[in-house]
């Protein structure tokens, strides 16, 4: 069973929950955790876990022949990255950043004047701790398309098979990395609060969730701070369901802190429902 661990708003507590489930399954089954927050990966930091690179990620650039190249400017004109950069009168260049390796420039070229060269965007890491296996990725600093390392890390994942589940932690946001990293589970776990904030970006994400098909279920974090009615109503419009309540906690924080994962009577009724 393939389950995500998501939510709209950022600093939620989507990798603490995460964690938090992934250790408590791991104490009677196996467990592969995928951190695609590839932008900010921390799991293995609050599970403890020494993880080590092994696998750059990379994608196409186009590299241009100057002696071919007629400055006609089509390749600018098809990139809807705006990577390629043209001044009529000028030969066109690239903004390696913002590339991620399409080849619609290559395609349109009517020269045949760009090829393909390489470039690093970002790496693969791995880690294991007792029946959890934990599978990331990490962003080059300066990149700017994300979804291209989750979508690297899930491919790599798939050679790790024979695990009871497979829990996915995604970045915040319903953002291209958000709906890669959904797309292949069971069912979404989505965790907010009872604020506007999190109310506003509940509701995108329930709305995704329910665009791609999959079962979602609200994971109420710090349910205590403000009136969770908000929150119940808008699960009960998208024929969702809260099924755990986390309250503020000075135990939680501390374990947080501490890089614990943490353990709550909560999570206990989370993996009912997954049962």
């Amino acid at each position: 069973m393939r389950i995500a661990i998501t939510g709209g708003k950022g600093g939620t507590g989507k990798s603490t929950i995460a964690t938090a489930l992934s250790y408590k399954l791991s104490k009677t089954k196996k467990v592969l955790l995928l951190d695609l927050d590839v932008d900010c990966p921390n799991d293995d930091l609050i599970l403890g876990i020494k993880t080590e690179k092994v696998k750059d990620v990379e994608t196409m650039i186009p590299k241009f022949d100057y002696k071919k190249c007629v400055k006609c400017g089509l390749c600018s004109k098809v990139c809807r990255e705006h990577a390629i950069v043209f001044v009529k009168g000028n030969f066109p260049f690239v903004i390696q950043e913002q590339c991620i390796g399409c080849k619609a420039c290559k395609i349109a070229c009517p020269r045949n004047a760009i090829t393909e060269a390489k470039q690093k965007i970002g790496e693969i890491f791995i880690g294991k701790k007792g029946n959890i296996t934990l599978i990331g990725g990490k962003m080059k600093p300066g990149i700017e398309e994300s979804s291209l390392v989750v979508n690297a890390v899930k491919k790599f994942s798939e050679q790790y098979k024979n695990y009871d589940y497979v829990i996915v932690d995604t970045a915040a946001g319903t953002h291209c990395p958000v709906i890669s990293a959904l797309i292949g589970c069971n069912m979404v776990f989505a965790v907010t609060e009872p604020t506007p904030l999190g109310h506003h970006d509940l509701e995108l994400i329930l709305k995704l969730a329910k665009k791609l098909k999959i079962k979602s279920y609200v994971i109420l974090n710090r349910s205590d701070i403000a009136n969770k009615k908000i929150i119940e109503n808008l699960a009960r419009r998208y024929k969702s369901k809260i099924i755990a309540e986390i309250p503020y906690s000075k135990e939680i924080e501390k374990c947080y802190a501490e890089g614990k994962p943490i353990e709550h009577t909560s999570i206990n009724q989370i993996i009912e429902v997954i049962r």
